[in-house]
């Protein structure tokens, strides 16, 4: 449930515009909960975040803390000061308190800071000058009425002084601008009823208002104003719309101004206007939560293009991304790792861009990619852009654009190397633009365009026209070539034909099911192009820092090689029937075991070189997607234990061997120091598959991976004739033994993240799925249904629920649901898998590709794009929905 929140994750919550994931993602996920977050308020809760400009106001004593009255114990809620001073720091976005203490009184206690407004006296001081406004006479009668009350209920009490009405009956007394309050917070019952009949009786005589706020009475001079407070700053503050919470009869003055796209919301359980109650203030301090994370992510995402919109081009080497509006967004050169060239989609236009479009504001058709190929097509009505990245000579990266169409055509060309951080200029040499002060050459080639280039003395950018009219104009950035090269744009046709039948080529050589057959395809040539061909390594994605949580610091350099995700990738282009990918890749694990103290000792990831990663730093210039900060390089994994690592290399070496009906022996020995490893660490604890920056544990998801590493050992040496270890088939039987006794948990009813913990994981869905328990065991029925129930959110599934130590939240992972519906399957539950499935289908980018990661609470694709492994979960499940399908189930 919720985390507490202390003052370092105040400060990081507004400094790095996040907040505790235990506090906040169990009141996204949509279901009815004890604190009334239902789907009903967090609907409104979207709407109300996304108003141009917002005001969230609240009393105070009852609704920010639980209780009222004169005592320490009135501090707010830790959890609702630091949500609502996140608010407070949001763009177009404010906070108020208005309450019935008196304002200096406010001030004294909440310890609240000013960017939060605060109104005191229920609703009339605004400043501390209305203290000194109000008139003699008021003030006498004040005087008078409060020494009245206090003579006359001595009197009716038969107490002494009137001190010992606060010693002995627990009254307290108090003195405001313009009332007298009376304190009945520890009062004895007797005591608190004389007190609230006689301030009746006072009121009424002295001409004052007798209000009631929880536990505090006044004799007002004035009356109840708060919804004439609410009404003074929505004007002064010039807001769309507003939230108003309370939790006294006061409060309703507030509530009945609410209109139009506001919302009420009423503490505790008395009768009110409000549409919504909460039960308490903790859960008013998740509604604030909640409700911070949502508008943060409307406010930082909205200018920023959807993740699943970018299409990727690659060439086997390089990869870029382009935006549905024909902006390279994102390049690095000359490898994967390497800094960028174009870094918009992390920083805007000045971490560079390379833009066409037509001169004249036309109406954008749409984007494709070119049947089979990875040439996509951006089109206006009257302008069209036809982009790829050209096969070259390895450390030469050749991103071809062609211009097409009727209209004239507007390029801006603003490289900016190494992340924005380099400065470089740009001299025009012929129909070239050369990049000078880069350690790479970096030429665009643009034989008929004139360009204006612009600098600020860091940083150049060249700006050109072109008239299509006359015919196709040819773009062609060449890098880290230090020959000159100018390539004739007549040749441009016959060189994209090229490519186009290359990529064709190898598409119908695979084996696609008929399950949604182009989106398969489309996935495949995502897969192929993230393979580093000169290496065999294979990227994760070819992106950094998109982040997993719009605002967040969940954000990682997925441009690297993790065994894990790279087996199966290329296993999922085996299954295909393409195995080319699958060979490079353990050729190039070879090299690295060749030169690695011992199997057991392999890094989790590596650069696609095969060097281990620099150290994880932060790039501080770039402000990161939707605001997201901060952007990344290196990652910290790469140090971690992973000991689940070695079971998809086996998983890997086994589907290969029997598609190829072969075993290289350069493969038995991979799949010998598989179960080497295994065998020397498989009794550790590690950091496991989701790389937890915490302890170490004894991951469930780990253990099982072990088990599969010696099983599928076992299953090859049986298949082509090799001899066995001999510890390996007892030791197989250890670790599943282990696994099915200390992996279950009673409480959960279902296998866990880890021996000894309740939290569930999607991960531990393996446990069948891998074949280390019958898939029909109960226990393995138990456990997808407690995946489904606490882990499914509509179209997604989380990896987790439980606090992970990181702030923020993230989305669900479409890995994570090509599992459950895997899982489906393998129970016999077909209708449920076919459902999930089209509702993942219809989460696809409208060119097909996916990101890793997708919230349901705000509808928004998450994390780095294009990624592995929604792409190869998104394979197998069309897969084997194919193989039911053919079945006839």
């Amino acid at each position: 449930m919720a985390t507490p929140l202390n003052q370092t994750v105040a400060d990081s919550a507004l400094l790095g515009g996040s907040l505790p994931l235990g506090l906040l993602r169990p009141y996204l996920q949509g279901q009815d909960d004890a604190d009334g977050i239902g789907p009903g308020l967090m609907a409104e809760l979207k709407m109300l975040a996304r108003q141009p400009s917002l005001l969230v106001a609240c009393n105070y004593g009852g609704t920010l803390t639980p209780v009222d009255g004169q005592t320490t114990e009135t501090l707010p809620l830790g959890s609702a000061a630091v949500a609502l001073r996140a608010i407070a720091a949001l763009p177009n976005t404010y906070a108020a308190v208005i309450s019935g203490r008196s304002l200096r009184d406010l001030a004294a206690i909440s310890r609240l800071p000013a960017e939060i407004h605060l109104v005191g006296s229920h609703g009339h001081e605004f400043d501390m000058a209305f203290a000194y406004s109000m008139p003699r006479a008021t003030d006498g009668v004040l005087q008078l009425a409060g020494n009245t009350f206090m003579e006359r209920l001595t009197a009716r009490l038969g107490e002494g002084p009137g001190e010992r009405l606060v010693t002995d009956r627990g009254l307290a007394f108090e003195r405001k601008p313009a009332a007298f309050a009376v304190h009945r917070r520890e009062a004895d019952p007797d005591a608190a009823e004389a007190a609230t009949s006689l301030a009746r009786e006072i009121a009424a005589a002295y001409g004052l208002f007798f209000i009631e706020d929880g536990t505090v009475l006044d004799l007002s001079a004035l009356p109840p104003a708060k919804g004439a407070a609410l009404d003074r700053l929505r004007a002064q503050l010039g807001v769309s719309a507003a939230l108003f919470a309370g939790d006294a009869s006061s409060d309703e003055d507030a509530l009945a101004t609410l209109r139009g796209p506001d919302l009420g919301l009423h503490i505790g359980l008395r009768e009110t206007t409000a549409r919504h109650q909460l039960r308490d203030p903790e859960a008013f301090a998740r509604v604030l939560a909640v409700l911070f994370e949502l508008r943060r992510a409307w406010l930082f995402g909205e200018e920023a293009v959807a993740l699943e919109r970018h299409s990727m081009l690659g060439d086997g080497s390089s990869t870029a991304l382009v935006t549905p509006d024909g902006k390279i967004c994102w390049m690095t050169h000359p490898l994967p790792d390497s800094g960028s060239l174009f870094a918009h989609v992390l920083g805007g236009d000045p971490a560079g861009h390379f833009s066409v479009g037509p001169l004249v504001a036309s109406r954008l058709l749409g984007q494709r990619y070119v049947d089979n190929t990875m040439i996509v097509e951006t089109r206006w009505a009257d302008v069209a852009v036809t982009d790829y990245l050209e096969p070259s000579p390895e450390g030469i990266t050749q991103l071809v654009r062609v211009l097409t169409g009727t209209g004239p055509a507007r390029i801006v060309f603003a490289p900016r190397p190494d992340y924005a951080g380099a400065p470089c200029a740009i001299e025009a040499r012929g129909d070239s633009l050369h990049v000078v002060g880069t350690s790479e050459p970096i030429v665009l080639h643009a034989p008929g365009v004139r360009f204006a280039i612009e600098g600020d003395g860091r940083h150049a950018t060249a700006t050109g026209h072109a008239d299509l009219a006359h015919g196709p104009v040819v773009l062609t950035l060449r890098c880290g070539d230090p020959e000159a090269h100018e390539p004739d744009p007549a040749e441009e046709p016959a060189r994209r034909a090229a490519v186009a039948l290359a990529a064709r080529a190898w598409v119908r050589s695979l084996d696609i099911p008929a399950v949604k057959p182009s989106l398969v395809v489309r996935s495949a040539l995502t897969l192929r192009h993230l393979v580093h061909e000169p290496t065999g390594a294979v990227l994760a994605a070819p992106t950094t820092s998109l982040p997993e949580g719009i605002g967040g610091t969940r954000n990682w350099d997925y441009r690297y090689c993790w065994l894990r995700d790279a087996s199966l990738t290329v296993m999922a282009l085996v299954e295909l029937g393409s195995t080319d990918e699958a060979d490079g890749f353990l050729a190039w694990l070879g090299r690295i075991l060749a030169t690695a103290p011992g199997p057991e000792w392999l890094h989790p990831l590596y650069s696609v070189t095969g060097a281990p990663l620099s150290t994880e730093a932060s790039i501080e210039h770039l402000p990161g997607y939707a605001g997201s900060r901060p952007v990344r390089i290196g990652n910290a994994a790469d140090h971690q234990v992973q000991l689940d690592v070695f079971g998809p290399v086996a998983q890997l070496i086994d589907v290969l061997s029997e598609r190829t009906r072969e075993l290289p022996d350069e493969h038995w020995r991979l799949l010998v120091q598989m179960a080497t490893a295994v065998s020397a660490r498989w009794h550790e604890p590690d950091h496991g598959i989701w790389e937890a920056r915490r302890a170490p544990r004894h991951h469930v998801y780990t253990k099982t991976m072990c088990w599969v590493t010696l099983d599928r050992a076992l299953r090859v040496a049986r298949r082509h004739g090799r001899t066995a270890d001999d510890g390996w088939e007892p030791l197989a039987a250890v670790v599943r033994s282990e696994v099915l006794a200390e992996g279950w948990d009673d409480g959960a009813h279902a296998f866990t993240v880890a021996y000894n913990s309740p939290d569930l994981d999607a991960a531990v869905l393996h446990v069948g799925l891998s074949g280390l328990i019958d898939p029909l065991d109960p226990r393995f029925l138990a456990t997808v249904a407690a995946v489904e129930r606490e882990l499914r959110v509509g179209p997604t599934v989380f990896r987790y629920t439980y606090d992970d130590g990181l702030p923020g939240l993230e989305g669900g992972f479409h890995l994570c649901t090509a599992w459950l519906i895997e899982a489906f399957l393998a129970v016999g539950r077909v209708d449920d898998a076919e459902e999930l499935f089209a509702r993942l289908v219809a989460l696809m980018g409208p060119t097909g590709l996916l990101p890793e990661e997708y919230d349901p609470s705000t509808e928004t694709h998450l994390g780095n794009h294009p990624q592995a492994y929604s792409h190869l979960g998104f394979i197998r499940c069309a897969r084997l929905l194919d193989e039911v399908h053919r079945r006839g189930r």
